[in-house]
């Protein structure tokens, strides 16, 4: 008997190959602290149900109180990160966040151009950390390379009005639709405004266009500084754009996703809080034991509550 006769035939049911999930590339720096950079966006965009595409484009110096340095990945390398697998995976929407210099501005936005009609979700953080002549030439770049092919533009209302408005000088902050307008003249549609200070020492963020807000959500003002907030909405709204949710819906799950990851943020270091993009994954606590983030509450760590964003 050989071994071929041996074994019995029978029907097997090959199982059904599962759909893949709504793929999301992401365009950022490697943050070590794993707070925001691509580590915050592979967490957050894998949180959401999505699968994310991360493509490095700087080495970013820090730990979870500051940046130190950075070192740009040469243009080239980014193009062949991206295009290697733009020609295998079918994307559903961009993320885009540091892009470390303005030669990679410039790649990004050309590959980006490629694809317009996949809707871009574009986060600009504070860079007050980069050198003068090198963010100037990087902001410039990026109103006129990027701007013109973003669906959403996501930052707080301070880094959107020095990056948009660098000449406002009226008393009051700038508001969300003056913020929109200023984008829409370099093609933005949207715009997505964190940190609007209110009399009620609550934080108010707003969805505008250069028609008018269009909607928000309020957060109470907590004195804790955190991480990766910024990042963390932006990829939460790509992935949930991916996935073919209405804009404003996908703009109010995205905010009080990232609500319930700053209110479950944990203090991993010496620094700032780091969002909890998991929170819904943990067991939850006993009642009648205390909870290790209220013990760190009264160490002087991140105590809990509502958060707003940084």
């Amino acid at each position: 008997m050989t071994a071929e006769s041996a074994t019995p035939e029978t029907d097997v049911d090959t199982p059904e190959e599962q759909p893949a999930p709504a793929c999301v590339m992401s365009f950022n720096a490697s943050d070590p602290s794993g707070a925001g950079g691509m580590a915050g966006d592979v967490a957050t965009i894998a949180a959401m149900g999505a699968h994310a595409l991360p493509v490095i484009t700087s080495i970013v110096m820090r730990d979870t109180a500051e940046i130190f340095d950075h070192h740009p990945i040469d243009a080239d390398v980014i193009a062949e990160q991206a295009r290697s697998i733009l020609e295998d995976v079918t994307i559903a929407a961009w993320k885009v966040g540091f892009l470390g210099s303005t030669e990679g501005v410039s790649t990004v936005a050309e590959i980006l151009s490629d694809y317009p009609d996949v809707p871009l979700v574009a986060y600009m953080p504070n860079l007050s950390w980069v050198d003068d002549d090198e963010q100037q030439s990087y902001l410039d770049a990026y109103r006129e390379l990027v701007l013109p092919q973003t669906e959403v533009l996501v930052g707080s209302q301070q880094t959107l009005t020095d990056f948009l408005l660098p000449d406002w000088d009226n008393e009051r902050p700038a508001s969300a639709r003056e913020i929109a307008v200023a984008a829409g003249e370099h093609g933005t549609r949207f715009v997505l405004v964190t940190g609007v200070s209110l009399p009620d020492q609550s934080i108010d963020n707003v969805l505008a266009s250069p028609q008018g807000a269009i909607s928000g959500e309020k957060f109470e003002r907590f004195e804790v500084s955190f991480v990766g907030a910024g990042d963390t909405l932006a990829a939460a709204l790509a992935a949930l754009l991916a996935a073919g949710a209405e804009l404003t819906a996908a703009v109010g799950e995205a905010l009080a996703f990232l609500d319930q990851a700053l209110d479950a943020g944990f203090r991993p270091g010496m620094g700032n809080v780091v969002p909890d993009r998991f929170f819904w994954a943990l067991p939850p606590g006993e009642d009648d034991e205390p909870r290790a983030d209220d013990a760190a509450a009264d160490e002087g760590g991140a105590p809990k509550g509502p958060r707003h964003v940084h």
